[in-house]
């Protein structure tokens, strides 16, 4: 590379784009504390009381015209600066991605959630990713919020992808139709989840890197996984039968 372009040698990575590395003689930890504990500041949310939990109990989200409107670009500046954060902080994607649905009329019932995401980050601001090193294997794992949403019940799938042993990527996603069963969306999420490793898969290849063992899938839902072993087609499986022939394929290779 160096011959292409001009290189300067700086070390091991300490610090980038708000995101800080800390690297030990076995594992190297990644985390965006000081971005943490500024975003607090410029919030003035610094000295607010913690909170242990991301959002309260039961909380369901909507959208009433009678509530009331908060200044919209403050909320999207928040929402964009939180999106960002949870590159390396993956317990707070699903709260985001909830209070993200919201930026084109924010109200005073969403910013209130957001800035319970601010207090959750302020008891845990320096919360930090593991690297290790591990048997080469590409795991996946995926789960679903099955008509979670009070406004139009469609459901939202997420998973997350280990590659030797160290969470890599992770997402939630939430489904573009309303589904009429929990093992008809979590096959969906299933297919997000292989789509991800066979990725993972072609990435590691150009690095010249291979999988010790086969493509791992974890999914709780029995019913799913009973769907995507079954050769036989069902009326009440044949309209998600591209999704189920596809993890057939995968689980087949």
């Amino acid at each position: 590379m160096g011959n292409e372009f001009e290189i300067k040698e700086l070390g091991n990575l300490k610090y980038f784009l708000g995101i800080e590395a800390v690297r030990s003689k076995e594992s190297t930890f990644v985390s965006q504390r000081k971005y943490t504990l500024d975003l607090l500041t410029v919030t003035g949310m610094l000295g607010c009381h913690p909170a242990n939990t991301l959002i309260e109990f039961n909380c369901k989200l909507r959208n009433f015209d009678d509530q009331v409107s908060v200044d919209k670009e403050q909320h999207q500046r928040l929402v964009d600066k939180l999106i960002y954060l949870s590159h390396t902080r993956p317990d707070i994607s699903f709260v985001v991605s909830v209070v993200n649905q919201f930026m084109q009329a924010p109200y005073e019932e969403h910013m209130e959630a957001i800035k319970r995401i601010l207090r959750y980050l302020k008891t845990t601001p320096g919360k930090r990713l593991f690297r290790k090193t591990d048997r080469k294997t590409i795991e996946a794992y995926t789960n679903l919020d099955w008509v979670g949403s009070v406004i139009n019940r469609k459901p939202s799938s997420g998973y997350c992808t280990f590659v030797w042993g160290n969470l890599v990527t992770w997402r939630i996603k939430k489904q573009s139709v309303v589904v009429r069963s929990n093992a008809e969306a979590e096959n969906r999420a299933m297919s997000l989840g292989i789509c991800e490793e066979i990725w993972l898969q072609k990435v590691l290849f150009n690095l010249h890197q291979e999988c010790e063992t086969l493509l791992m899938l974890f999914c709780d839902s029995k019913a799913t996984i009973s769907i995507a072993n079954d050769l036989v087609q069902h009326d009440r499986t044949k309209h998600v039968e591209i999704d189920r022939h596809f993890i057939k394929e995968r689980l087949d290779s």
